[in-house]
């Protein structure tokens, strides 16, 4: 659970929001059991984001979207977009801006 601040430093307003990041197999599924615990644990006007190293299957996907569940999906292979994106298209490239990023 946390808090997005949205608006000017002055006087911003906070949005509250759930995240649930989970770190799966390549091969494994996310499926419905997994989003509908995030959705549950959401209240009026809260929104959240749902991360995988793995992969939304299709009912999971269709469900939120279909019931417009205030949930954003993001699976492992949007991060790799995302990092290509930025130049890091190798995993030592990846490996570099982690270990400058985030040092032991």
């Amino acid at each position: 659970m946390g808090q997005l601040p949205l608006g000017p430093e002055t006087d911003p307003i906070y949005v509250d929001f759930a995240l649930e990041a989970k770190c799966y197999a390549r091969s494994t599924v996310v499926g419905v059991e997994h989003t509908s615990r995030l959705i549950s644990r959401l209240r009026h006007r809260n929104f959240g984001v749902f991360v995988t190293l793995s992969y939304f299957g299709e009912q999971a996907y269709e469900e939120v979207r279909a019931d417009q569940h205030p949930v954003a999906l993001i699976c492992g292979r949007d991060i790799v977009e995302v990092l290509r994106q930025r130049g890091y298209g190798s995993v030592p490239a990846v490996q570099a801006w982690l270990n400058s990023e985030f040092p032991k």
